[in-house]
């Protein structure tokens, strides 16, 4: 009897132990189960969080670095603050978007050596925002730049700054960061001095100089930048700073070759300038050096300031008339610039362009991009324009105004016409009505 009692004690506390053992089991499973429908999310791989904040706007990011320890680590790891934009403006004055001065601290503090590519927005044009801009520069005292961009989105409230005090800020930069690739100073007072601070610590990174409306910059100035920045690929400038000299100096042997060369021609005194002419060897040579640059123009000028271009063969590739321009400037157009890839005109007058959009399609091979404004052209050219140049033209727009309904074409009929040469629908732009 004790032997059998012994025998269910035995059993008894076996199944009780077999039980306990499920228990734990389950409570286990239970656990594993919760674990994967309600992850850790503190404890996620920092760099799967990084890449989930680099989709942030910045305000959400900021929000999202309060969850928790381990999200402000990752909120502030170099990779974020790489590349950032300041947006600047005065509160009491605009209700538009603007960096907070409190995070500009941080960022001065925790992140300026971090910081690579850069822009300051003036969003409001103020030249407050502008000092402000020009404050944050002068603290950036241990940055490694390699883009720098100004922006200000109205007028160009750089030049509103003491000169002095832009030359300064913009110096700090040009003498810490050793490495700039890319700089965008349009309309700021920038000299010839500070560029040649630029030249001196960052010659062989350079790449891209776009610095259009910059008075203080004397054809010298950029010269010296040409000279030794022999790996600039991208420049933009007004004018009146293109010389023989300086496509000679991007046409040399140590230079490498130009990709976009962007010239703006503006009256700086309305029908007072003077504009002086570029030799016909120089562009030769600009071209032969570098055959697949793409040439940019912008004109606006008036109708009497036109006469020294486009009197020879010039490589322009994109052409921008911002002001009317005349009949006889564009025949002219057709018969110099043979590399011609887009044209855009804003307004040509009441005269019909019909002969000069014939010549232009017969002597531009490579024309693929048109756009006319108030212009006008009979609908019987348009179409035989449009023939002549074919598929290639992958951009047309011209507004319903512009074509001349005549004997040939009504404004019904031309849209057919015109698709069937395109090889795709198209039609007329429509002036809105509202």
């Amino acid at each position: 009897m004790k032997r059998g009692r012994k025998t269910n004690e035995a059993n008894s506390s076996s199944s009780e132990d077999t039980t306990e053992k499920e228990s734990k089991r389950h409570k286990i499973a239970e656990k594993k189960t919760t674990a994967v429908q309600s992850p850790d999310w503190a404890n996620l791989l920092q760099d799967i969080i990084l890449q989930v904040f680099q989709y942030l706007p910045l305000l959400d990011r900021a929000h999202a670095s309060q969850v928790c320890r381990s999200w402000n680590q990752v909120f502030h790891m170099p990779d974020l603050w790489r590349c950032f934009e300041f947006e600047l403006n005065q509160p009491a004055t605009s209700n538009l978007r603007t960096t907070h001065p409190e995070l500009i601290k941080q960022i001065i503090k925790r992140h300026s050596n971090h910081l690579q590519y850069v822009s300051f927005k003036v969003v409001d044009s103020s030249k407050e925002s502008a000092e402000a801009a020009c404050d944050i520069l002068s603290q950036l005292v241990n940055c490694s730049l390699k883009t720098l961009g100004l922006i200000s989105t109205a007028r160009p409230s750089f030049m509103d700054l003491p000169k002095s005090h832009f030359i300064s800020a913009l110096t700090v930069v040009f003498v810490n960061s050793k490495s700039l690739s890319s700089l965008k100073i349009d309309d700021t007072p920038v000299d010839d001095p500070s560029l040649k601070v630029l030249v001196a610590n960052n010659s062989d990174t350079l790449k891209l100089l776009k610095m259009s409306s910059c008075p203080h910059v004397s054809p010298a100035g950029i010269l010296c930048v040409a000279d030794q920045c022999h790996g600039l690929r991208e420049l933009a400038l007004n004018y009146h700073l293109l010389s023989d000299e300086l496509l000679l100096a991007l046409s040399s042997e140590k230079h490498v070759r130009l990709e976009h060369l962007r010239i703006d021609v503006v009256s700086e005194n309305p029908r007072q300038t003077q504009f002086h002419t570029i030799q016909k060897s120089s562009w030769d040579a600009f071209i032969k050096h570098s055959p697949k640059v793409n040439l940019v123009m912008y004109f606006f000028l008036y109708e009497e300031e036109f006469d020294p271009f486009f009197r020879y063969e010039i490589p322009v590739t994109h052409l921008y008339f911002g002001r009317s321009v005349s009949k006889d400037v564009l025949g002219r157009v057709g018969m110099t610039c043979p590399r011609l890839v887009e044209l855009v005109v804003c307004a040509n007058g009441l005269r019909p362009l019909d002969e000069e959009l014939i010549c232009i399609a017969e002597r531009c091979k490579y024309l693929s991009a048109v756009g006319l404004g108030e212009c006008e052209v009979s609908c019987s050219a348009f179409v035989e324009f449009v023939k002549m140049c074919g598929g290639r033209l992958s951009q047309l727009s011209i507004m319903e105004e512009v074509l001349i309904p005549d004997q040939k074409y009504s404004l019904e009929q031309i849209h057919w016409e015109v698709s069937k040469h395109l090889g795709r629908v198209w039609f007329p732009d429509m002036m809105p009505t509202w």
